[in-house]
């Protein structure tokens, strides 16, 4: 089994055993390369105390990201690198980070305390895979398993509850009975964990392949409760309409799917319906309607993105095509575009046409796109030929 490195990485590890130190790369990056996948980032873990890092590395820049916690990042052609001494950790106070740190020399101990068995592996070309918690073997298997006990590692920082999620989700993995049993054991400790650390969970989770796994999962393991509960009344919601053959939850999941992997899309995708429970009337035909939906789903989608602590200009932006997700124009005239476009706004145009058509594309078929679409090219016209606004 051979991992391709990256020649800085490479200089990295080099660097250490020509001083006499150990020198792997750990955790994500052994994962991603062992899928195929192409690592966001290659953090390095070694043997080499804080100070020692910084010795072997004099005649580079280093950086003491995180001292007290045995990390020090090194600079090389203007990449930043990662480099931790192998450490135990204490107790997790705060459900976050550990109240001190133990520095080992013994990779098997600092390899046991990450939270899940595929995020558990260490390699250098010299060594190969270090591997004392089956990671491997759960990687081929597709099933997320944490490290030693569940409960004990989810109690250590309970977002690691979000990031099984998560990686599930982004992976097409399963989440292990054992994990999935702890997640509900403990699911409360979310509690304690900041809006923003949840939010940038959710975004991931939100910017993967398919989406709506992840969100499936948040519902069936109870999370939604702790991030979203407004989502929860869409489930199962019957629309009662000809035009939906699914009921509302199941319908936003479709359109989350659907609509390119741009965060502000997906968010707005995830909240285009989210009104509906709240409107919903039911004529003398039996037929429902959902008429405002448009505003109370903008209404909530502004307090959970608030809440959550997006930017004002993504809560601004999505929020704007929640809630002029329902414009039509039956009756095309030439002021018509002119008038869309000063309503949404140049900056939301392109967005809330790809909106338009995964909503339509999550409806009943046979689907309809000719009105959405004379509206988009009657857009580009006043655009193209710069006419006045």
């Amino acid at each position: 089994m051979r991992i391709h490195i990256p020649s800085s990485v490479k200089k990295i590890l080099n660097e250490l055993d020509s001083n006499g130190y150990e020198g792997y790369i750990v955790g994500g990056c052994v994962r991603d390369s062992l899928l195929g996948r192409i690592p966001n980032d290659w953090d390095i873990c070694t043997n080499a105390k804080p100070n020692e890092i910084m010795d072997v590395f004099k005649g580079y820049k280093t950086i003491p990201t995180g001292l007290e916690h045995g990390t020090i990042t090194v600079v090389l052609n203007d990449e930043h690198f990662e480099v931790t001494t192998y450490r135990i950790d204490g107790e997790y106070s705060d459900g976050r980070r550990p109240d001190k740190v133990e520095f080992t020399d013994d990779i098997t101990k600092d390899l046991s305390r990450r939270d899940f068995t595929i995020n558990a592996m260490a390699y250098n070309e010299k060594d190969g895979l270090i591997d004392p918690f089956n990671g491997y073997k759960y990687l081929t298997l597709k099933h997320i398993r944490c490290v030693g006990n569940p409960n004990e590692r989810f109690r250590e920082d309970g977002l690691r509850i979000l990031r099984a999620v998560r990686f599930a989700t982004q992976l097409g993995f399963k989440i292990d009975f054992t994990v999935s049993e702890a997640i509900c054991n403990n699911k409360i400790l979310l509690k304690n964990i900041s809006q923003e650390r949840i939010r940038e969970e959710l975004n991931k989770i939100l910017l993967s392949d398919k989406p709506s796994k992840g969100i499936r999962l948040l519902y069936e393991l109870e999370l939604l409760n702790y991030i979203i509960p407004e989502l929860i009344p869409c489930v199962n919601f019957n629309q009662h309409n000809p035009n939906h053959d699914k009921d509302v939850f199941e319908h936003t999941l479709s359109v989350v799917d659907n609509i390119e992997p741009k965060l502000e899309l997906r968010l707005a995708a995830l909240f285009h319906d989210i009104g509906k429970p709240n409107t919903f009337t039911i004529d003398e035909k039996g037929i429902g309607h959902f008429y405002g939906h448009h505003k109370e789903s903008e209404r909530i989608c502004r307090d959970v993105m608030s809440r959550l602590k997006y930017s004002n200009r993504e809560i601004e932006h999505v929020s704007g095509l929640v809630y002029y997700h329902m414009i039509r124009y039956p009756h095309l005239r030439s002021t018509s575009a002119k008038k869309f476009i000063n309503k949404v706004g140049l900056e939301k145009l392109d967005d809330i046409f790809k909106l338009f058509v995964a909503d339509r594309v999550s409806s009943k078929p046979p689907y309809d796109f000719e009105e959405i679409y004379k509206l988009k090219f009657e857009c580009e016209k006043v655009l193209s030929e710069k006419q006045p606004l």
